[in-house]
């Protein structure tokens, strides 16, 4: 049985932190219009001719199974569809681009898919239709910029760098928060968001199948231990600073709070609608 849910806004399932750090960015003069006119269109065409040149385009004739994942996991959030590429990278990642939200896409390496449970790789496409659903735009382009482009586009990571790099990596990592909802939103089994987290963690081919959740979810009351000594509380902030994501226990934890929590099964209740296939479907999609 498929479940969609009926409309979801962004602000239904965003996290609390990414609220305040979008508040905080938006309070900066103009900086969406800057960062939008230092973008523009050029580097929307980079990255699109540079994944046309070095990434595999997934659609209906090109490795169907995934992009079933893809617009199933887009209508249950109603969301238009972005393009998917998987692309050759031995370090598992998957990202987002949507600099003026003409051409979003999801970009997924394949050493991630190689770890994954089709389940889990849903959960992977849905955390990234997650910044596209808040909207998550600009600021996240810049922060994938810091990272993808500055090999790339010296001129453009050095700007980032020198001016906003501490900013947009703290709002980022609120942004994850997000977006882990988000997957959580689609696939509506928090151990399946869990096991990915788990697995980004320290799983590889041979072994991602033998990690133990339960396990691993353990392991957060040790680091909870830690961190709130002196010593811990620095190298937290030490650890985390620089990161685009946080830690993935932390992340892990988030969302198993969320799924226990009324909010969780509030939203599923009120925006979920069931059905066997697409034939018995009477509903509309809308856009509220």
């Amino acid at each position: 049985m498929t479940v969609k849910l009926i409309g979801l806004k962004a602000d239904h399932f965003r996290h609390p932190l990414d609220l305040e750090a979008t508040t905080k960015l938006k309070q900066i003069p103009a900086l969406d219009l800057a960062m939008r006119s230092l973008l523009g269109n050029v580097a929307e065409d980079f990255f699109y001719l540079n994944n046309i040149a070095s990434s595999i385009l997934i659609s209906e004739k090109q490795l169907p199974d995934l992009y079933e994942l893809l617009i199933s996991a887009s209508e249950i959030l109603d969301i238009e569809p972005p393009q998917l590429y998987i692309q050759q990278n031995p370090a598992p990642n998957a990202y987002t681009l949507a600099i003026r939200g003409k051409k979003p896409f999801i970009v997924i390496h394949t050493s991630l898919l190689e770890i994954l449970t089709p389940e889990e790789i849903k959960a992977v496409i849905a955390h990234e239709l997650g910044h596209l659903k808040c909207e998550h735009g600009v600021y996240l382009s810049l922060a994938n910029i810091m990272v993808l482009a500055a090999g790339l586009i010296p001129s453009w990571g050095t700007f980032v760098a020198q001016s906003l790099q501490s900013q947009l990596l703290q709002w980022v990592r609120c942004a994850e928060f997000s977006c882990d909802r988000s997957a959580l939103l689609v696939v509506q089994k928090p151990s399946i968001v869990m096991s990915v987290l788990m697995k980004l963690t320290g799983g590889s081919p041979s072994i991602a199948h033998k990690l133990n959740l339960e396990a691993f979810m353990a392991q957060v009351k040790e680091y909870k231990a830690m961190s709130d000594t002196d010593i811990g509380i620095l190298l937290k902030e030490m650890q985390t600073t620089q990161l685009t994501h946080p830690v993935p226990i932390i992340r892990a934890k988030e969302i198993e709070n969320w799924a226990n929590s009324p909010h969780y099964s509030q939203l599923l209740k009120t925006r979920k609608m069931s059905y066997n296939n697409e034939s018995n479907y009477q509903g509309g999609w809308r856009n509220w």
